[in-house]
């Protein structure tokens, strides 16, 4: 039978070797044996288990959730790779939608096609929208993300297009107009702004600070400044110099 060191599963894994002995330290996933020298080995049925715990992984499960899930003694490794196989070809699906719509998107950017508000979202599910929300809830004030949620979730599906549609033009005009020269402060970037703060409306209500945090996180955020460097890279600074000003005195 295969038996594998430390190194060796890791390097197969793609994991480190400090997460493999995280996991035998909390009894995730113990060692097949120890060798004289305390060395850790793990067998074929070790490397599955680390498969399944890779895969509840990348299903999101904490690890406390997935030590439930595998000390269960029902626990099946066909009916459960089963799942893992289903869920990830539904993953599939939303993906190359979201591709899809990622290459129709940068043919409007580039003015080579037109697009549908229904085609600009195309692939962002309910399920998806919720996991960014809860995502928010952590990183910003729950109570008003919540309100938004709320307020979102009573729209028609008609308006969510209408209000889905009206966001993306004002981020598509903001960007003509910065690659046509135009400075932040210009007043077309300005009126631009205007737009999208009446935009904001359809979730919360906006104070100055909140739209002050925004553009700072435009900038700064990680996750925000790589989906505006998807439209262009000096897209996020761009609209943080322009929040700024447009918020400047603002109380």
């Amino acid at each position: 039978m295969q038996t594998y060191t430390v190194k060796q599963l890791a390097d197969l894994a793609g994991v480190s070797r400090r997460t493999l002995h995280h996991y035998d330290e909390i009894g995730l996933l113990k060692p097949s044996n120890l060798g004289r020298n305390r060395y850790r080995y793990y067998d074929e049925g070790a490397a599955l288990q680390l498969q399944q715990i890779l895969f509840y992984r990348e299903l999101g499960l904490s690890l406390s959730e997935i030590q439930e899930i595998l000390r269960q003694p029902n626990f099946d490794v066909l009916q459960a790779l089963q799942a893992h196989k289903t869920e990830l070809q539904k993953r599939v699906t939303r993906l190359n939608r979201l591709i899809a719509t990622v290459d129709k998107t940068i043919l409007y950017v580039k003015g080579e096609r037109e697009m549908s508000a229904q085609e600009v979202f195309s692939g962002f599910s309910e399920e998806q929208q919720e996991a960014y929300a809860q995502e928010a809830r952590q990183r910003w004030d729950p109570a008003l993300v919540d309100q938004s949620m709320k307020l979102w979730k009573s729209y028609s599906p008609e308006k969510k297009q209408q209000v889905l549609a009206e966001g993306q033009a004002v981020y598509v005009d903001i960007l003509a107009h910065m690659q046509a020269g135009q400075a932040p402060g210009s007043a077309e970037v300005q009126a631009c702004l205007g737009r999208w703060h009446q935009h904001l409306r359809y979730f919360y209500e906006p104070t100055w600070a909140i739209l002050r945090g925004l553009g700072q996180g435009y900038a700064n955020d990680l996750q925000f400044r790589a989906n505006f460097e998807k439209l262009h890279p000096d897209l996020p600074d761009y609209l943080n110099e322009a929040i700024q000003i447009y918020t400047a005195g603002k109380v």
